[in-house]
């Protein structure tokens, strides 16, 4: 497997993981999704808000731009809408994936924080970053559901490579 064959497979596991979230949080009501619970985002919609306009903002950054934010367009309101503006940000994310080869991993890429600070990150890392950034925020979306009552979903990586086995060897 090449470098870029394990940064295909941690996105297929990220992908995996933010759409078991998303059913899991849609057997909560609006009112449950939008309490506050005092966590890093108030609640479960503004917490998963975050991680897909983030997501966006690097695959923004990753076409040599600096966003300083979401696209003034997206209403990540709903989960409807959030789900939405994720589908948006794979099909493109998907399609830089499809292309990356090992050195591609090795571009340096300048761009600036949504602060408007300079820096350059090689596309590894940065790749790497996303999908962490997300584990941290599911994680945090997960003790959320659990306040709330709701169900909680396993998104841990060996959950991921134990369903893919399964249905590989069914």
């Amino acid at each position: 497997m090449t470098r870029a064959d394990e940064i295909r497979e941690l996105y297929a596991y990220n992908r995996w993981a933010n759409r078991r979230l998303l059913d899991a949080a849609a057997a909560l009501d609006d009112d449950a999704l939008a309490r506050d619970l005092g966590s890093s985002f108030p609640s479960v919609l503004a917490t998963l808000a975050h991680i897909v306009s983030a997501d966006w903002i690097w695959l923004r950054r990753w076409a040599g731009e600096s966003p300083t934010g979401a696209p003034a367009d997206w209403a990540l309101t709903s989960l409807a809408a959030i789900r939405k503006a994720w589908e948006e940000v794979e099909a493109e994310r998907s399609a830089i994936l499809a292309a990356l080869d090992d050195a591609a991993l090795e571009r340096e890429v300048d761009y600036r924080n949504t602060a408007g600070a300079a820096y350059t990150s090689r596309m590894d890392q940065m790749l790497r970053h996303v999908v962490n950034h997300s584990t941290y925020h599911r994680g945090q979306v997960v003790t959320m559901l659990r306040q709330l009552g709701g169900s909680a979903p396993a998104t841990d990586l060996i959950a991921f490579h134990r369903e893919r086995r399964a249905v590989q060897e069914a």
